[in-house]
């Protein structure tokens, strides 16, 4: 849903973050304009730990990148747009030195963004649109009700280009995850 007032900077984005009364809302901006997520539920947070744990190792393991979980990132460029994926991996060596403790001035070289209930393909597809627009290489977008993950890439002329993998397929990425291989079914809870 979004909320417009105004043209919102990554700055306002943070002071609402800062805000007590608003500790429970979950905010990010696209150009500008502000909108809310839903606060994440117990699927969406098991699938994110998993995710995660999956990444953290194989980042210790290669030890040529970080990965955070609700971490707000944006372009070095622009105030107007502040994603926070579910899931990041960030080289290091597209870090900013040092590493600021708000927001990252510089998009992930991967996001996850896992649906929510609420959650539309059209929402998921132009958030994911954003982040690729801004410096993101790959986002997985995880599915839980189709057990999958679309993954997507811009294409040489900048349109969204995304391939489903559900059960039996797996997640590689080896221009920003060399070598690294991912079972989509250890992504999702039994029966889920």
């Amino acid at each position: 849903m979004a909320i417009q007032e105004k043209l919102y900077t990554v700055d306002d984005l943070w002071a609402m973050e800062c805000d007590p009364a608003l500790e429970h809302r979950k905010f990010y901006l696209i150009d500008g304009v502000l909108y809310e997520d839903d606060v994440p539920g117990r699927i969406h947070a098991l699938i994110a730990i998993k995710i995660g744990r999956y990444l953290d190792e194989y980042a210790e393991a290669h030890g040529q990148g970080e990965v955070t979980s609700e971490c707000g990132y944006h372009p070095p460029e622009t105030r107007h747009t502040a994603l926070l994926p579910d899931v990041a991996y960030q080289r290091f060596d597209q870090l900013p030195d040092p590493p600021p403790e708000g927001y990252v001035p510089k998009m992930p070289d991967l996001a996850v963004e896992i649906q929510s209930p609420s959650d539309t393909m059209s929402k998921l597809k132009h958030k994911a649109q954003a982040y690729l627009e801004n410096g993101t290489a790959i986002v997985w977008l995880v599915l839980p009700e189709r057990r999958g993950v679309e993954v997507c890439r811009l294409s040489d002329g900048g349109a969204l280009q995304s391939e489903f993998l559900g059960p039996g397929d797996t997640l590689r990425s080896d221009d920003i995850l060399p070598g690294f291989e991912l079972d989509v079914n250890l992504l999702f809870p039994p029966g889920k």
